[in-house]
């Protein structure tokens, strides 16, 4: 199994647009091979540098089914109109993946 995750510092006062962006995408997720589960992850005010933290995450059966997605056709949809909202953001999304050794 293979999670992957987007941190985003998103400017305080901008969250509630953030959120709507993520429920309002077409989302093809659930048409892809090895995905499995996704949620929108809501964090920690960070008050002295003026943003709370958000995560996407991403399960996926395999770190071959991930890369297959960010590969695909489906994915450039997905990102195709993700520049209109960068102005939420406090820097660039850090991505992190993780290959799961143990689970329940």
């Amino acid at each position: 199994m293979y999670i992957a995750m987007n941190r985003f510092k998103v400017a305080r006062g901008s969250e509630e647009d953030f959120e709507a962006v993520w429920k309002g995408r077409d989302s093809s997720l659930s048409e892809m091979k090895g995905f499995r589960e996704f949620h929108l992850l809501r964090g920690p005010v960070n008050e002295a540098e003026g943003y709370t933290l958000f995560a996407s995450h991403t399960v996926w059966e395999s770190f071959a089914d991930f890369t297959a997605w960010t590969k695909s056709e489906q994915f450039r949809a997905a990102h195709r109109n993700v520049g209109g909202t960068k102005t939420t953001y406090i820097g660039h999304p850090q991505f992190e993946g993780f290959s799961v050794v143990e689970g329940a």
